[in-house]
């Protein structure tokens, strides 16, 4: 099996060299697929020049990849999968169609399925649309290829196989006899859709059943927080790059994944802390991930948009950046979101279980919130570990099964949530018995104060009391404490102490996603988080993460009396 891995990926993007890796290709299969690619014509720009002459090198390093890692001679597909993470302005729906025609010319066997897939309708329209004002420039392939643009497919009159563009659907295989190739573009809109992954299955699965099949996926960044199909497919991509694979059996994959180095995408702390902007953000640095850059964008235009898009506000910077340099959302680039955030990622503790946490700590203390049917119900739970006073937390979340339906936008992501562990889908009456549950392994511990054990606010939560007494919660232990400014000193709290690292939290993708999704608004002299600026992000766990915060920020010891603070509103 040939080895995909690109490790010195971070010096070849930085010297605009090639991220294909070095591969032994077999050179004749590729060299005819590129030649292939290099005769089309652009049908949508003036003069109709050739690919060969307007495709930028990324993709013509795809193309040769695609077709020179077919063994004629065996008959063995060396590649199966190939992954290109590309910026917005890469002409990758164009360059899509061209290859689609280039497989239909390539292809040997009689009467076999190409499918182009696209996230939208419209995307695939203008996928069909460019195949066909290709094969319009060409008398040869004027002569091979019959469109019938009311089913959106294209014939070939030779080998009496089709090339077939539709969207994205769990019906796409439905009379797919056998099926050599799929274009997948923009896997990151169809990422938040549940049914992706299980289409995917069935994609490779049609693939497989012949020895030539491969799947070829082009996508940008997304423009939210990664979730389902994408989020597992790029984890898996990057690992390949990086060589985390080797020696392993995996599905043969190639990744060409023009996004920045770590220390571009992403400051250290020392670096925040000094005020320093996100070295993405200097355009001399964009070229690095644009290797379509002058066909036609150019860096010059590139720059006047970003500063409208500053203009408008951060969700505009948000999405600018995830799709035109591929930052991944998530990573801190919110100007008015919780700067915690920013730090987050680096105070991972990845062995930091509720059990172990419990095994380390000299006394904890507990913070709850939940709201209506539609909101989540977050648990948090704080440590101070022994001898070194560090703190640490582990959270946990539910929803009952309406927010799925209420909140389809957010039902990809809770899905990732319970796959890892830390979220359960549950009535509510189900929910608050699993809190209680979970509560009752801490009382049972003897690490919670006697008094100002569990912050709640108690708006809409005499369910949860009646969950937290059943624990063997005493009214003593809980302090209710209301959202807003009163929460402000957790807010600047577990920022410094995420700065100053130490704080350390369990390796949970919920807790990064309400991290992000946290905004903050001046009430005052103090800074609030609260739900009506997060919007429809949920940051529940957050708010729980935050009451837990409050009440270890007490300085309190395990079974003794602690007195609360006049900085909170009590009631």
């Amino acid at each position: 099996m040939w080895d995909t891995s690109c490790p010195d990926w971070d010096t070849r993007i930085r010297e605009g060299r090639s991220l294909l890796p070095d591969l032994p290709l077999f050179e004749d299969e590729a060299d005819m697929g590129l030649a292939f690619f290099d005769e089309l014509r652009l049908p949508d720009v003036p003069g109709n020049p050739r690919l060969g002459d307007a495709s930028g090198a990324w993709f013509r390093d795809l193309v040769r990849a695609v077709f020179g890692s077919w063994d004629p001679l065996a008959k063995q597909r060396m590649i199966r999968d190939f992954f290109a993470l590309v910026p917005k302005g890469s002409s990758k729906t164009t360059y899509s169609a061209a290859l689609m025609l280039v497989a239909m010319l390539m292809n040997f066997r009689p009467r076999a399925t190409a499918l182009f897939l696209g996230p939208t309708q419209a995307i695939a329209d203008r996928a069909y649309e460019q195949a066909v004002g290709m094969i319009d420039e060409s008398p040869d392939l004027k002569r091979r290829f019959r469109p019938r643009d009311h089913i959106k497919t294209i014939e070939d009159l030779v080998t009496k196989s089709e090339m077939q563009v539709a969207t994205f659907d769990l019906r796409i295989l439905t009379g797919a006899m056998a099926l050599i190739f799929v274009m997948l573009d923009e896997l990151h809109v169809l990422g938040k859709a549940a049914n992706t992954s299980r289409v995917l299955r069935q994609i490779r699965g049609g693939l497989d059943k012949t020895p030539e099949g491969v799947l070829v996926i082009t996508t940008t960044q997304s423009d939210d927080i990664p979730a389902g199909a994408f989020k597992s497919e790029l984890k898996f991509v990057r690992n390949v790059r990086d060589g985390a694979y080797r020696g392993r059996t995996i599905r043969p994959t190639l990744p060409l994944l023009y996004e920045f180095p770590r220390d571009i995408a992403v400051l250290s702390r020392e670096e925040r802390m000094q005020g320093i902007e996100p070295r993405w953000k200097d355009p001399a640095n964009w070229p690095m991930v644009m290797p379509n850059i002058n066909r036609p964008i150019t860096v010059e235009a590139m720059k006047a948009d970003w500063a409208s898009e500053q203009e408008k506000g951060d969700e505009a910077v948000n999405i600018w950046a995830s799709q035109h340099l591929n930052i991944e959302i998530g990573q801190g680039i919110n100007n008015d979101g919780w700067s915690g955030a920013d730090l987050w990622d680096q105070q991972v503790d990845e062995k930091l279980t509720l059990e172990s946490l419990l095994a380390r700590s000299e006394v904890v203390t507990i913070g709850v919130d939940g709201g209506g049917r539609d909101d989540l119900l977050g648990l948090a739970v704080m440590g101070r570990e022994k001898v070194t006073r560090h703190w640490l937390s582990w959270s946990y979340g539910w929803a009952d099964p309406i927010v799925l339906q209420r909140r389809k936008e957010i039902a990809a992501l809770l899905d990732d949530f319970v796959k890892e562990g830390s979220f359960e889908i549950l009535d509510i009456g189900a929910a608050h018995a699993d809190l209680a549950s979970k509560v009752a392994t801490v009382v049972a511990s003897g690490l919670l104060p006697e008094k100002n054990a569990v912050g709640i606010d108690p708006n809409r939560a005499a369910a949860l009391f009646e969950a937290l007494f059943g624990a063997g919660v005493t009214d003593d232990m809980i302090r209710r404490l209301l959202q807003g400014p009163a929460l402000a000193p957790a807010v600047y709290g577990l920022d410094i102490k995420l700065a100053d690292a130490t704080y350390f939290h369990a390796d949970q993708a919920l807790m990064t996603w309400v991290g992000g999704n946290a905004k903050v608004e001046q009430r005052g002299n103090a800074d609030m988080i609260t739900k009506q600026v997060a919007g429809r992000a949920k940051i529940d766990p957050l708010i729980a993460l935050l009451q837990a915060t409050i009440l270890m920020s007490w300085n309190p010891s395990a079974g003794m009396l602690v007195t609360g603070s006049d900085i909170l509103t009590v009631i």
